[in-house]
């Protein structure tokens, strides 16, 4: 699912994210989302998202979908 449109995103969905950190690597993290930072419906490079752990990142695939 595409993780640059925030009406895809859920608070409880497992995510892969990229942390600031390593935008320049491409390295994911997965997590489950906490929150959703992004107030815009939409942002080319993911939503910007806060997860369980307090990490901080966009979203660049949805592993698993929230029911």
């Amino acid at each position: 699912m595409d993780g640059t449109l925030r009406k895809n995103i859920r608070v409880g969905q497992v995510v892969e994210i990229v942390l600031k950190k390593d935008q320049r690597t491409g390295v994911l993290t997965e997590g489950v989302i906490k929150g959703i930072l992004t107030k815009a419906p939409k942002h080319t490079h993911g939503i910007k998202v806060i997860l369980e752990t307090n990490q901080v990142g966009r979203v660049k695939n949805i592993v698993e979908d929230v029911e």
